[in-house]
């Protein structure tokens, strides 16, 4: 796109206050993600619990000169170099720029919908269209009413096809999709029970997917799917339109296909369309993946794909890879690997989130674009300039392509033909305290440069969905009042999730607050670059000066502790440095006593070296309903203790009182700030939150045997049968957090979509599983807990509680966050 703000004033039917001919050529909704932001437009988006039109002054500094707002900010005369588009809704502004944006574009429009599949369908069908010509899609997963207009605003004419998918939550969001959109040709992958929420019925459901096609002409679809035929057969405007329909049974479909096993890993697809047979293979057998290729081909043979093409591009088609993940990296690097797909548009996302997270120098490893079906130099050009814009200071670059363009990168580049070219000239003391974005095609296999850049080996491993947090984090604040902010704890390595990488995304999304347990953790913190405010919980007089050196903020719990810091500060002559007072209302653990307070209140109001930044106290039982009178107790005792320190100090501070469980059950005593902890994490249900399990601890299987009947497994020779049997040996044991009672049948694994019984005694190392029958194999992957096997499950085997099994798990075990 290439507008002025005269223009996108004009498109939108927003006020135009400021210079009226400043030219945009790109859109930023999150303030959070801009790192570079030339020739850029800020969307100031208001919701619940955030407010875009907070953050236009730090944009501005960024270099941002035209905002679409609902609101100007009070200091707007003083941007004389900027543009304010005034409107009432900036989300909708937002769609009527990329619905403008779709209208002037004069090519193929294809739409992707369907309850799963969508993205899949959408990654391949550009894989295999891009073989023929060039191609803009929706990054990842941006399918909603923000994503699929920043999506459609990529659009241009040098693109072939625009190809983009579009998702639903809700009714009448899709109509809202369509006039943004406004595909030519559209694809429903299936109807399955995903977002069903808030349909009564999948036909319902269905129905408004559909909608998408209002003006299409086209309709790809399966006539296996008995509910998407019958809709569009009872639709006089949607059967109106040229059905592609495609069938396993159904010789009668438009296309008809047959399937059959091809070795081991793939399947032979013999389709027959218009008169002539075709044959593809793919390398998948499972039924999703073959009902999404089916889509794929049937959409290429639609739009007239050279046969041959798509049969290069089916055979190479590989698993899409739905996450971004970060791992700890060599000589204290953080390495992230992204191989969702491999376009200009995703390197553009992938360096803005390397940009969030970096507290240090960058470093960009890329492969070649496959079958871009751009020309090479505007390709590459193109590219440049995003590792320029993106601040990237060391740049290598893999394969044939970017080594005839390596002009465009600067001298200090480096360029190799293949992996392997790189790997016999990796030196690791090349890398240090950087991080490392990782980006490529599958065909380059770099996840073979990933091991070589990754700082453990262990194939146990302690997954961690940094998504999940984040909606996790949302949810927490749909209950908060507006203003309302958020101290994250963080202490005991980040439950065992990783104090550094889970602070990193949390300043990233804004808390207020960071609280850990004791000074090394927070040391820690501002070692990894997290310079958000930090508590420290036992703040023992030894680590006073160290608290103060790395500017962490002490829990004051007692008179000897208040003396103890405040003499250390008037040595350091320090003046209002923060502080935290602790109030004992009954869980009677550290803390003031109610019988203090006077006293307390009249030392704090002659101390000039400390300031209270904020009062808080910890609730003893607020998930236990029977005992909701002691919790209405213990906030009557923090509330009268709050008045009397506020009347000493004469000034305002933070009052909080409330963790996980309370956030749920007591929203009346939010005061100024909460404390989520475990359920950050997703662990624990509670009424009004969905949360999301973030962790997922797994290993994989070393070796398979057969014991024959009457053989022990295991120390002791505790676990003896009498049928012959198939184990599993697994890398992992109580040394690694996985508890000793799960032992001797008590708990399970979970592979290949089944239970398995632990069987033995755990070891330190490892454990056994009984697989007889099952068909598992060596180098499957097993959960410990996660998504299939509930951590609440765990604990409750283990007569404990999900804290002790999350901090249990031992710093050995490789931590890997990913983002979907």
């Amino acid at each position: 796109m290439r507008l002025t703000s005269s223009e996108i004033s004009r498109i939108t039917g927003g006020i135009l206050t400021g210079l009226p001919g400043i030219v945009v050529t790109g859109i930023v909704t999150d303030s959070r993600q801009v790192s570079f932001a030339d020739d850029s437009a800020f969307v100031a988006i208001k919701g619940k619990n955030h407010d875009g039109h907070k953050y236009i002054s730090t944009l501005h500094l960024k270099g941002v000169k035209v905002f679409i707002v609902s609101t100007l900010p009070g200091d707007f005369r003083e941007y004389t170099d900027s543009a304010f588009i005034i409107t009432s809704d900036t989300v909708g502004a937002l769609q009527l720029l990329a619905a403008h944006i779709r209208r002037e574009y004069r090519s193929t429009v294809i739409a992707v919908t369907g309850s799963t599949g969508k993205t899949i369908v959408k990654e391949w069908l550009s894989e295999v269209t891009g073989r023929a010509a060039p191609v803009v899609r929706s990054p990842k997963s941006f399918n909603s009413q923000i994503g699929v207009p920043l999506s459609v605003l990529k659009l241009e004419d040098k693109f072939r096809f625009g190809i983009f998918e579009a998702g639903i939550s809700l009714p009448g969001e899709m109509e809202k999709l369509q006039k943004i959109i406004d595909p030519d040709i559209g694809i429903i992958t299936n109807i399955g029970d995903a977002h069903g929420e808030n349909f009564p019925d999948l036909e319902t459901k269905a129905a408004e997917k559909l909608k998408l096609f209002l003006n299409a002409s086209t309709i790809i679809y399966c006539r296996d799917q008995s509910i998407i035929e019958k809709l569009i057969l009872n639709d006089s405007n949607l059967r109106s339109k040229n059905l592609i329909n495609w069938s396993f049974t159904d010789q009668g479909a438009e296309i008809f296909v047959r399937r059959e096993k091809a070795g081991e890993t793939g399947t032979l697809l013999e389709t027959n369309y218009r008169g002539a047979k075709y044959k593809f293979e793919i390398p998948f057998t499972d039924r999703a993946s073959v009902e999404n290729a089916v889509s794929v081909t049937a959409a290429c043979l639609y739009i007239g794909i050279d046969p041959d093409l798509i049969r290069k591009g089916l055979s190479e088609l590989v698993s899409v890879a739905m996450r971004m993940e970060m791992k700890t990296g060599i000589n204290n690097c953080q390495l992230i690997e992204d191989f969702y797909n491999s376009d200009p548009g995703s390197l553009g996302m992938a360096l803005e989130y390397l940009k969030s997270q970096n507290h240090g120098r960058t470093t960009l490893i890329l492969s070649d674009f496959i079958e871009s079906g751009r020309e090479e130099k505007e390709l590459y050009g193109e590219v440049a300039a995003l590792v320029k814009r993106g601040g990237i200071e060391k740049f290598t670059g893999i394969g044939g392509a970017l080594m005839r363009n390596r002009s465009f990168f600067g001298s200090e580049a480096r360029f190799y033909l293949t992996t392997e070219d790189f790997i016999s000239d990796f030196d690791a003391a090349e890398y240090n305290g950087e991080v490392i974005l990782l980006k490529g095609a599958r065909i380059f296999e770099l996840e073979k440069i990933g091991k070589l850049l990754e700082q453990q080996v262990h194939i146990t491993v302690l997954e961690v969905n940094l998504d999940a947090i984040s909606h996790n984090l949302n949810e927490f604040r749909k209950l908060l009042n507006p203003g309302t902010r958020i101290m994250a704890m963080v202490k005991a390595f980040a439950y065992g999730a990783g104090p550094a990488e889970i602070a990193g995304l949390l300043e990233f999304h804004r808390v207020s607050y960071l609280t850990v347990a004791y000074c090394d953790e927070g040391v820690q913190l501002r070692n990894a670059g997290v310079t958000m405010p930090v508590m420290v919980m036992n703040s023992d007089p030894a680590s006073a000066s160290l608290m103060i050196r790395y500017n962490l903020e002490p829990e004051i719990y007692s008179f000897l502790s208040l003396k103890n810091f405040t003499d250390i500060a008037s040595r350091h002559g320090l003046s209002q440095y923060p502080v935290h007072i602790k109030i004992d209302t009954g869980m009677h653990r550290l803390g003031f006593m109610p019988s203090d307070i006077d006293e307390l209140a009249g030392k704090i109001h002659d101390l000039d070296c400390i300031r209270v930044a904020s009062v808080f106290s910890h609730l003893a039982a607020s998930e236990e309903p029977a005992l909701d009178q002691f919790t209405h107790r213990q906030a009557e005792i923090f509330i009268e203790a709050v008045e009397k320190i506020r009347n000493a100090t004469g000034y305002p501070f933070l009052r909080h009182i409330l963790n996980t469980a309370g956030i749920a059950r007591f929203p009346h005593y939010q005061f100024d700030m909460v404390r989520p902890g475990i359920g950050i994490y997703g662990v624990g249900k509670y009424s009004g939150l969905a949360l999301r399990p973030a962790g997922r601890f797994m290993t994989r299987i070393s070796q398979i045997k057969k014991i024959p009947a009457g053989e022990p497994v295991g120390y002791g020779c505790a676990d003896i049968s009498g049928i012959d049997r198939t184990i599993a040996i697994l890398p992992a044991g109580y040394a690694d957090g996985l508890n000793r009672r799960l032992g001797n049948g008590n708990g399970n694994l979970y592979i290949r979509g089944m239970r398995v019984p632990i069987i033995g005694n755990i070891c330190m190392d490892m454990c056994m599983a009984d697989i007889t029958g099952r068909g598992i194999r060596e180098g499957d992957e097993a959960e410990i807990f996660g998504l299939n096997i509930p951590i609440e499950e765990l604990a409750e085997k283990c007569g404990t509680i999900p804290y002790e099994i999350l901090t249990s798990i031992q710093g050995r075990v490789k931590r890997i966050f990913y983002r979907e």
